[in-house]
C-alpha cells in the first residue's frame, strides 16, 4: 500500500510538471507569433534617434543630403567637418571611402542590415560608406551615421572614383 501511495504521488506530481510545463511553452509560442514588444521598441529608438543636422556632399556638380542619426559615431564624423575625400564603389553595392581619423567604434546602433541610402561606418577598415543598394547581411561592426535625404540617384549613377566635400549644411 505504502508503495501504491508513493508511486501515486509521484505520478501526480509528474503530470502537475508536465502540465505547468506545456503552459509555459503554449505562452511562449504565443509570444513569438505576436508582434515582438523589443523589436518594436528598437525601431522606435531608431526613429527617435533622427537628429536636426544635415551633411551635404558634393562632387562633379552634384548633391547629396543626409540627415545624421543622433549618435556618438555620428557625432565623431560631424566632428571631423569639413572633408574632402575620395570615394570608390566596393562590390557593387556601396561607395566607400576609408577616413584618416577613425571614429569612436562602441555604439549600440551597429550590428544592423544596412539599406539602400545608408549612411554608415565600417570600424574594423576604418571607412564611411554610402549603400546605394541594400547589403542583406548584418555585420557587428557597421554603424549606421544617418540616411540620404535627397539625390540618392547621384551615387547610384556615379561610375569610377570621385572626390566629394563633405560638409555640415547650416540652415
Amino acid at each position: 500500500m505504502k508503495k501504491f501511495l508513493c508511486l501515486s504521488s509521484i505520478l501526480v506530481t509528474s503530470f502537475g510538471l508536465a502540465a505547468c510545463s506545456n503552459n509555459n511553452s503554449s505562452a511562449a509560442d504565443r509570444d513569438r507569433n505576436t508582434n515582438n514588444p523589443l523589436k518594436q521598441a528598437s525601431e522606435k529608438l531608431k526613429e527617435d534617434s533622427i537628429s536636426a543636422t544635415r551633411i551635404k556632399l558634393t562632387f562633379n556638380d552634384k548633391e547629396v543630403l543626409i540627415r545624421m542619426y543622433d549618435n556618438s559615431a555620428s557625432m565623431a564624423f560631424l566632428a571631423q567637418l569639413p572633408l574632402k575625400v575620395a570615394f570608390e564603389d566596393y562590390i557593387g553595392k556601396e561607395k566607400i571611402s576609408i577616413l584618416q581619423k577613425r571614429l569612436s567604434a562602441d555604439d549600440g546602433q551597429a550590428g544592423d542590415p544596412s539599406k539602400k541610402g545608408d549612411f554608415a561606418y565600417y570600424a574594423p577598415w576604418g571607412n564611411i560608406a554610402i549603400f546605394y543598394k541594400g547589403f542583406e547581411d548584418a555585420t557587428n561592426d557597421l554603424i549606421i551615421l544617418g540616411q540620404i535625404e535627397s539625390g540618392k540617384e547621384n551615387v547610384e549613377n556615379i561610375h569610377g572614383d570621385f572626390t566629394v566635400t563633405i560638409e555640415k549644411v547650416t540652415k
